[in-house]
């Protein structure tokens, strides 16, 4: 998608390629309220702003369109637009030791227990291992401590995603 294609799409068709970003509504609904870009270093910039203005429930609604890390099955039906999207940042699970890949499913829901959302981490690029570590040590936070590193880890996730649907001529096929 370009930048003139994104600026061009009825506000419809800019909503489901917004949400392939981030599922919070608000966020997307201010995404596509913001049109035209008149560049991706603004629409970037908009994601930040936009999303630092958001409330818990906002991010709570962005979390739930993830699956758990090492789960990308677990996604549900009516979040199936980012199923690809995080199957393929979730790379390093592919090639998990059983071992690690148990230690991660205890350990997630662990955290969906404790902090009442799944744990939210940048995977691209990260081992399995190197994210259960991260895992284990964010598990003992208080809850506020975690919405704020998962919020953080977020942002990170849709500028990665909007970087790559700016970049990726194949995008204007998937949300025509």
């Amino acid at each position: 998608m370009t930048l003139d294609e994104l600026n061009q799409l009825d506000d419809k068709a800019a909503c489901d390629w917004f949400e392939t970003t981030c599922a919070a509504r608000r966020w997307v609904n201010a995404m596509v309220a913001a049109r035209p870009y008149a560049s991706a270093e603004m629409v970037y910039s908009q994601a930040v702003e936009v999303w630092q203005s958001l409330a818990e429930a906002d991010y709570r609604e962005a979390f739930e369109a993830h699956p758990m890390i090492g789960d990308v099955n677990s996604l549900r039906a009516k979040f199936a637009n980012t199923k690809h999207t995080a199957a393929a940042e979730q790379q390093g699970t592919a090639v998990a030791s059983e071992e690690t890949l148990e230690s991660l499913h205890r350990l997630n829901h662990e955290y969906l227990n404790r902090h009442g959302f799944i744990f939210i981490i940048c995977a691209t690029g990260l081992s399995a291992d190197t994210m259960l570590d991260a895992l284990s040590k964010r598990l003992p936070n208080d809850t506020a401590t975690e919405l704020a590193n998962a919020a953080a880890e977020q942002i990170k996730i849709t500028l990665l995603r909007l970087t790559k649907g700016l970049s990726d001529p194949t995008t204007q096929e998937a949300t025509s």
